[in-house]
């Protein structure tokens, strides 16, 4: 490889690295605005006016598209316009939009707190697990807390880091922000409940599209990080056991690692959702499960940016 293209391939990497480092150091910094908030508010805004009367499937589908569409298109060009400035301005845009994007570690943040506020008392366990869950966490006993924390690590670890980086490697930044777009609109009104059921369903099935790869990506990622190739079995066994198509594989990588079991029954805006069992070891979690979950993340994060530099590196050398 000549200096020249190596230093190329440092450039274009050089976002990546730089809004990886912030996330690693900073989190999601409440002071900063958040392109995500902005994103929930334009969905609220449409939920409102839209999710009433006929056609209730068909008016959300096109604000998800619509929504998903606007904000890929809008990056592109807010970025090339960035380009057209300077060089500088564009690199210090495109570091923040990733940067934006990644949401690593406030979760292992926020799992770590949970652990240590269940270890306190289980109503402090409760309340700090209800900020990072959608289920009713009112009734939670210390395990459910515990199960339910470590569930949505493995989740995240999928939605919030390596799809983001997935698509950022196919479709650069507006790919990685409209994805965001996507799963916030999932996150919001991609629910099977009567109030969403119809209106959401769109959301819900392009959120399954846009994680088909990632999740499976992530599982894979998890056992690589854990040296156990052997729990590629146990993945492939309970992976497709969740309700969601996706959810499973990161969460049954984590549950054999750990060798515990995930799922079971949940209530979600008053209705109660079974979560088929992911794994048969229904012991009791440990504060050392948690800092296993968060290791095991933490090198499966890492394992992802080597792989999205190589795919950088790999399409300017062809």
């Amino acid at each position: 490889m000549e200096l020249e293209q190596l230093l190329v391939i440092l450039y274009l990497c050089l976002p990546l690295l730089a809004a990886w480092g912030l996330d690693r150091w900073l989190g999601d910094p409440q002071w900063m605005p958040h392109p995500v908030v902005a994103f929930g508010k334009a969905i609220a805004w449409g939920e409102h006016r839209l999710n009433k009367g006929r056609f209730r499937f068909w008016k959300g589908a096109a604000m998800s598209a619509i929504g998903v569409s606007a904000v890929f298109v809008l990056t592109l060009y807010l970025l090339r316009g960035a380009a057209l400035v300077s060089p500088g301005l564009l690199l210090v845009l495109q570091v923040l939009l990733i940067f934006y994007c990644l949401a690593g570690t406030t979760l292992v943040r926020e799992v770590r707190m949970v652990f240590e506020a269940t270890d306190r008392s289980l109503e402090e366990g409760r309340r700090q697990v209800a900020r990072i869950v959608g289920r009713d966490t009112s009734e939670l006993s210390a395990q459910e807390v515990r199960t339910a924390a470590l569930e949505t690590l493995a989740e995240n670890l999928s939605d919030g880091v390596v799809a983001p980086l997935f698509w950022y490697a196919l479709l650069g930044v507006p790919g990685m922000l409209a994805y965001k777009m996507v799963n916030t609109l999932d996150s919001m009104i991609g629910y099977r409940n009567e109030r969403y059921r119809q209106f959401g369903c769109f959301a819900a099935r392009l959120d399954d599209v846009a994680n088909y790869i990632p999740a499976r990506l992530t599982a894979l990622l998890m056992v690589l990080a854990s040296g156990r190739l052997s729990l590629l079995a146990f993945v492939a066994r309970f992976g497709s056991r969740h309700a969601s198509p996706n959810s499973g594989y990161p969460e049954s990588a984590l549950a054999g690692i750990l060798d515990c079991r995930f799922g079971g029954p949940h209530i979600y805006f008053g209705e109660e959702v079974w979560k088929p069992f992911i794994g048969q070891n229904n012991r009791l979690l440990t504060t050392r499960d948690m800092q296993v979950a968060i290791r095991i993340n933490r090198r499966a994060e890492a394992l992802m940016i080597l792989l999205v530099v190589l795919t950088l590196a790999a399409r300017l050398l062809v």
